[in-house]
């Protein structure tokens, strides 16, 4: 299945979403199908796509979706201004999203929305089971072994491999895969 929301020409159509309660929503079927299919959003009763803040900034970045608010269209700036002040960490959620995604990966929320994102190796979505655990860590900011340690375990338990993304303060993402781990 190659990418619906490309016609013949190559030329890419914009979806439409809304802000409902804070959210971006996609509610014209076919849209949510076409995106859904592509692995963004959460549907919502089969008839429409729940987009995460991080996805619905990257298809406006990409001018795959217009996003109306009150009948206006919100720009870029104007939803990454809305969303942070619900949630601190979009703007780095965002970048990392951006960064895997543009490395040609599909990427969902993490387990139970907890620990970063759940990545898909190349063309297997959605017919395999993400192969990934991606904990982002960001320059600045610590974090105990503890935390590391029950991420680690995390991954192991699901049976995916962790891979740690260390973002510097220019939202630079370098990767590292964290196989065995022992906190003495």
């Amino acid at each position: 299945m190659g990418q619906v929301d490309e016609d013949r020409g190559g030329v890419v159509r914009q979806v439409q979403g809304n802000i409902v309660d804070g959210h971006v929503v996609v509610p014209k079927r076919e849209e949510a199908d076409s995106l859904s299919g592509s692995g963004y959003g959460i549907r919502k009763d089969d008839d429409f796509l729940l987009l995460r803040a991080y996805e619905a900034l990257y298809l406006v970045s990409e001018k795959r979706l217009r996003v109306l608010g009150e009948g206006v269209e919100l720009s870029f700036q104007d939803l990454l201004n809305m969303f942070q002040k619900e949630e601190g960490s979009v703007w780095s959620a965002f970048l990392l999203f951006r960064d895997l995604r543009e490395r040609g990966y599909v990427v969902r929320e993490g387990p139970a929305g907890e620990v970063g994102f759940r990545v898909y190796e190349r063309g297997t979505y959605p017919k395999k089971a993400a192969r990934y655990i991606v904990f982002l860590l960001r320059e600045g900011s610590p974090v105990t072994v503890d935390r590391l340690w029950s991420v680690m375990r995390l991954a192991q338990g699901m049976k995916k491999k962790l891979i740690v993304a260390v973002m510097d303060r220019r939202g630079e993402v370098v990767y590292y895969s964290l196989d065995q781990f022992s906190p003495a």
